[in-house]
């Protein structure tokens, strides 16, 4: 299901990753999540007119990838940020913190089923990997969770 993030949302997300890292014994990965998760939803709030995403969390074995979908078909660039500047720097973070993390065009019938973005303009997601130190490299698979609105 969608979700409208806003400058608070953030925190009650963060919420629920860490309750889902807790119940699969991956509460080790939650600081680097967490962080990494605000990063991607302060891209939405900031860069997506409607605020409008998808949140995804999946669990394989030793980690998490957690996806965020939204309508915007900018895609997201890692830039150098100035020492005096804001902001800018919010993707070399996920960088820092996750194992692995990259952006995909969303198919249209994935962008259509959320409900997301303008019809013929392809939206976008965004992804990061967090794994426990000696796990198995990549996260894929079982045990995918859809977050739904928390707040309907």
């Amino acid at each position: 299901m969608r979700l409208t993030v806003g400058d608070h949302s953030a925190g009650h997300l963060r919420r629920i990753l860490r309750h889902y890292l807790d119940a699969w014994s991956l509460p080790d990965l939650a600081p680097a999540a967490e962080l990494a998760l605000t990063e991607l939803l302060a891209n939405v709030v900031r860069h997506v007119p409607d605020r409008l995403c998808a949140l995804w969390f999946r669990r394989h074995g030793e980690g998490v990838r957690v996806e965020v979908t939204d309508g915007s078909p900018e895609l997201p660039q890692v830039r150098a940020a100035g020492p005096l500047d804001e902001g800018g720097r919010g993707l070399r973070l996920v960088e820092a913190v996750t194992d692995r993390w990259g952006v995909e065009p969303c198919g249209f019938g994935e962008q259509a089923y959320w409900g997301l973005g303008e019809e013929g303009k392809p939206g976008k997601t965004v992804w990061f990997e967090c794994v426990r130190e000696g796990g198995a490299g990549t996260v894929s698979g079982t045990g995918t969770l859809r977050v739904v609105d928390a707040w309907q």
